[in-house]
């Protein structure tokens, strides 16, 4: 079984995986690009699945993350495959996937050792 700080790291390579799949991609583009489609769901099921293991304790302690919504969105990719909306999927990425990857980088980077470069 995978620590939480295994499971945040996940999340956090996840996160900067899916930044630099859409990085000057437009909202067409991504819709007619069904390689970055399949490889940004994947990278969010990595989030939601890394989120839904990962211990209440930790949940409670970064409660500024939405472990819910996170979960939710991997269920939905998961079991709905065939009815993925991909205007919901890329509103997630461009609203919600840089405020999450911020936070994970704030917790699993120490201030100084911290590097965008990805």
């Amino acid at each position: 079984m995978r620590s939480d700080d295994a499971l945040l790291l996940d999340m956090l390579i996840a996160a900067r995986k899916i930044m630099r799949f859409v990085a000057g991609m437009s909202e067409a583009a991504f819709v007619a690009d069904d390689m970055a489609q399949s490889a940004v769901i994947r990278e969010l099921q990595v989030i939601g699945e890394a989120a839904r293991l990962t211990s209440v304790e930790t949940r409670d302690t970064y409660s500024q993350i939405d472990w819910v919504a996170m979960i939710g969105m991997r269920n939905r990719l998961v079991h709905g495959y065939f009815s993925i909306r991909l205007d919901v999927v890329w509103l997630t990425v461009q609203e919600d996937i840089p405020p999450l990857r911020s936070i994970l980088e704030t917790i699993i980077l120490p201030e100084d050792e911290f590097d965008d470069s990805d």
